[in-house]
């Protein structure tokens, strides 16, 4: 994440934002402390334990199933001790989901207002987002210390499948929907009736750094951008967007700003825009249908789709009733695990931590592995966290896979070998086009709960796979942190073909960020910043004569490539010059096309050194000599 500061944006509300529409629509700046304050908490309850209801499924301790009929004030006192456990409790083992059985929470007289901290996973059942209402709001906000007011952590919640009327009216400066979050915070299947914010300007400075939502519709008010400095929006819905700050990405995407890069006086920006797009498969999630019984809805893939999925209709897709899954908790072994997965089970992984000694496997066609409430694998004595046989359709949702101290070889691999290298075949035995193997919102972590270690944490071998919104992380910050403490050489290593992402954010690995070796590949918003912590130069050359590592490096063997609004940060900061001859890496063939690049130098107080140049030799330095100024490629070649 990010931690300079944003170019047009004071510590003070949002009074320099780049446009004046934003002022009219927030109004007055005063901050006005408002229940559910960050840091407030609700007369020092404790968490409350989850009572499973009759006929409902026993998802764990930690899963809890709102209905409408219970009284406010109970769903009021829950939601609020876990937001006062989960606010501060960054690195911390609590895990949580809060489901919401179809029907209405709160009034317009007494609306139902809770904030989301870590670990988190917030939730309707309903089968449309339409069948949860909530008047009221589920926010947040900035976290506060001596360096001042910022959502740059604010990682590891979701929001998703129901719809939000804004209604907070006594709430001040925090009146609307605020969601201001960084990586690892998706926003999926959501209709907000009224203000959304992404960026909380009743503090300051305010900094927020990378979002993504998806499926998702937004009516009545312009979507606040604000501070971020990069965000992603697929298969969306809008009435307005503010404005950009250094790359802001659409696909797919109704009301999305008209391309616009680099951010110029004729048309705002910085925007990249694309129509359709290309290959997608949204999410798996938990429903109750109409006997009450609870089930698992799988979309089906899409290619060249627009606007949201649920807008004329049911989702395409199939569902699986929960029967056919096996519930799992942190106490149960790999071994329980995996012999569950032979009989032809699905997986539904309840929220906690499990430790991994030996590799979960996924053998079967159209396996689903669901993870509730951020779940989460924590790779033994080097183990492979998961593991994907070569068969199409598989779909891994919501978990996090943390490196443990042994170092692992990779952390998740998907497919065991490249079954169609250099073919073009549609369905080559092991993959499927129309029936892609998806990963989304699937998250990495090396360091930061712990000392943890990795050469790779995201090996996909297959082909037809979609990668939506993927965070991997080698921590700047936690514990166990530093050069020699947690080790990882490359965030993610794509070798099948036809590999299709779509929110890729991949952060501070020693080495490459990503290499892309399989051919046919897009991606479709990239993030990523160099490691901060490089001891020096000699520790950090790709080549003999070849400084530091690019974030992304596309193999020769890559005939054809495609990317679209991919940004690369960097600083260094252990008091010496470190650089990158340039931050992508590409062979120079046709078949190769980059849209809108960047590059920026962050916190010229701190850092040293940065990136000579965007693409190849092309696009110029981002360095100490020129911080917070984006050096851009509009095209390449």
């Amino acid at each position: 994440m990010t931690r300079a500061s944003v170019p047009g944006f004071l510590p003070r509300c949002i009074s320099a934002a780049r446009t004046a529409a934003i002022v009219a629509v927030v109004g007055a700046c005063s901050v006005i402390a408002a229940p559910g304050v960050a840091g407030a908490s609700p007369s020092g309850s404790a968490v409350p334990a989850a009572v499973a209801a009759p006929g409902q499924p026993d998802l764990g301790p930690n899963v809890y199933v709102f209905d409408p009929s219970m009284p406010q004030s109970q769903i009021q006192q829950t939601v609020d001790a876990i937001a006062a456990q989960q606010v501060p409790n960054q690195f911390g083992t609590q895990r949580y989901a809060l489901l919401f059985k179809p029907g209405t929470y709160g009034t317009a007289t007494h609306p139902l207002n809770f904030q989301v901290g870590y670990y988190t996973d917030v939730a309707g059942l309903g089968a449309s987002p339409g069948d949860v209402v909530i008047n009221g709001s589920v926010y947040v906000r900035n976290q506060c210390d001596s360096g001042g007011c910022v959502a740059l952590n604010n990682f590891w919640r979701s929001l998703s499948n129901l719809t939000i009327n804004v209604t907070n009216p006594d709430f001040g400066c925090y009146t609307g929907e605020f969601w201001a979050v960084s990586q690892a915070a998706p926003m999926r299947r959501v209709h907000v009736n009224g203000l959304t914010t992404l960026m909380d300007y009743c503090t300051g400075p305010s900094f927020a750094s990378g979002g993504f939502i998806a499926d998702s519709r937004f009516d009545g008010s312009t979507v606040i951008n604000g501070s971020q400095q990069q965000f992603f929006v697929r298969n969306s819905a809008l009435d307005g967007w503010t404005n950009g700050v250094w790359n802001q990405v659409f696909a797919g995407v109704t009301g999305a700003p008209a391309q616009c890069f680099p951010a110029q006086a004729s048309c705002g920006g910085p925007y990249t825009t694309l129509a359709t797009t290309p290959v997608s498969r949204e999410k798996p999630y938990l429903y109750v249908d109409g006997s009450g019984a609870y089930r698992v809805f799988v979309p089906a893939g899409q290619q060249n789709s627009a606007g949201v999925s649920w807008s004329a209709g049911p989702t395409p897709g199939r569902s699986i009733p929960l029967s056919d899954f096996f519930i799992a908790r942190p106490s149960d072994s790999v071994q329980t695990i995996n012999a569950q997965l032979a009989k032809g089970r699905n997986l539904l992984l309840t929220p906690g931590v499990y430790d991994v000694d030996r590799t979960i496997k996924i053998k079967r066609a159209d396996a689903v592995v669901l993870g509730l409430g951020f779940a989460t694998l924590t790779a033994m004595d080097g183990a492979v966290g998961m593991s994907v046989a070569d068969v199409p359709g598989v779909d891994i949702a919501g978990l996090v896979f943390d490196a443990g101290p042994t170092v692992s070889p990779t952390l998740l691999q998907v497919g065991t070998t490249h079954g169609g290298a250099g073919s073009e075949s549609e369905h080559d035995g092991t993959s499927d086009a129309a029936d892609p193997t998806a990963l989304q919102d699937v998250f990495f972590r090396v360091g930061g709960p712990h000392a943890g270690r990795a050469a790779v944490s995201l090996e996909v071998n297959s082909d037809h796979v979609v990668l939506d919104d993927i965070w991997a992380w080698r921590a700047d910050h936690g514990n166990g942190v530093g050069w020699t403490r947690n080790t990882a050489d490359t965030g993610v290593v794509v070798n099948g073909d036809h590999v299709n992402a779509t929110g890729l954010f991949v952060e501070h690995y020693q080495k490459f960020q990503v290499i892309w070796n399989g051919d046919n590949g897009t991606d479709v918003f990239f993030q990523s910043e160099m490691p901060y912590d490089v001891p020096n130069q000699a520790a950090w050359m790709s080549g003999p004569n070849t400084l530091g590592y690019a974030a992304v490096k596309v193999s020769r063997g890559a005939e054809h490539f495609t990317g679209y609004g991919m940004g690369t940060y960097s600083f260094f900061n252990q008091g010496v010059d470190i650089f990158a001859a340039h931050a992508y890496e590409v062979p120079t063939n046709s078949g190769v096309a980059l849209h809108d690049l960047l590059t920026v130098f962050l916190d010229p107080n701190n850092g040293k050194g940065g990136i000579l140049n965007v693409v190849n030799d092309t696009g110029g330095p981002s360095t100490i000599a020129n911080p917070d100024v984006p050096v851009t490629v509009v095209g390449y070649p």
